[in-house]
């Protein structure tokens, strides 16, 4: 039985690209902690199917699309939010995008689309929650990297920058922001079998690769990147800030 957390109950939670993969796992894993939960997403259709399952299910939540590289949209788009449900106490920065892509292909543009989606909003995500938190006396930020770039994975530049940079954001919020309560942590998710993983890059080399480098000898799925984004959520990691966790199997 999967563990449940009293404190997260009513909660208002945030998280950003929640319509698939990872992001939706984490949804529901909030909606089961029976959270105030919103999500973010820019794939409309996809997000109302998960809307209409959850309510269902008996476990509403609340929908805003969003395109998160327009930061003025993305600001107003956590306001009606915060109309909506109330002051936001819980963080999670998790869209992104993996495209591979080659060095010598990348243009300016390419590297500042990279930068945006995979990086940029998570500041300003943080930056619009943070007097909420403030006023509340606490909150907790989870912002998604990756272990890309500590694996020394190729063929996508500027994705592992801005992976490598969400700990340097992680680390400065929780020190700016301790004093009032706020706990915010970095988590590196390792290769996880998401629709996206599986349609576009686990082909019988990469299964094998997977085998091969991780400890254990599986596939890991979202629920188990959700799991431990929910205890980081939770009061029972009162202590945890200014942290990078690993979940990848022991890949790294």
């Amino acid at each position: 039985m999967a563990a449940i957390y009293p404190d997260l109950r009513d909660k208002v939670v945030l998280v950003t690209g929640g319509g698939s993969g990872i992001g939706e796992a984490i949804v529901r894993e909030f909606a089961r902690q029976r959270a105030k939960v919103a999500f973010i997403d820019l794939a409309v259709e996809r997000s109302r199917a998960l809307l209409k399952t959850l309510e269902q299910a008996g476990t509403p939540v609340h929908f805003e699309p969003c395109d998160l590289t327009d930061i003025p949209a993305l600001q107003r788009t956590i306001g009606a939010v915060r109309s909506r449900l109330g002051p936001i106490q819980i963080l999670v920065n998790n869209a992104a995008n993996d495209d591979r892509h080659a060095t010598e292909a990348v243009t300016e543009a390419v590297w500042d689309s990279g930068i945006a989606v995979n990086l940029k909003h998570q500041f300003f995500c943080a930056q619009a929650v943070l007097p909420d938190m403030q006023a509340a006396g606490g909150g907790a930020i989870v912002n998604l990297g990756s272990i890309s770039w500590m694996t020394g994975q190729g063929g996508m530049a500027a994705y592992t920058a801005a992976k490598s940079a969400v700990l340097g954001l992680t680390r400065s919020l929780a020190r700016d922001y301790g004093p009032y309560g706020i706990r915010v942590n970095a988590l590196a998710p390792g290769w996880i079998m998401t629709q996206r993983q599986l349609e576009k890059w686990v082909t019988p080399e990469g299964e094998a690769e997977i085998l091969a480098r991780q400890c254990l000898k599986r596939k890991l799925q979202p629920i188990e990147v959700a799991k431990f984004v929910v205890f980081l959520a939770s009061e029972e990691a009162s202590a945890c800030t200014s942290q990078h966790y690993v979940v990848d199997g022991g890949w790294t």
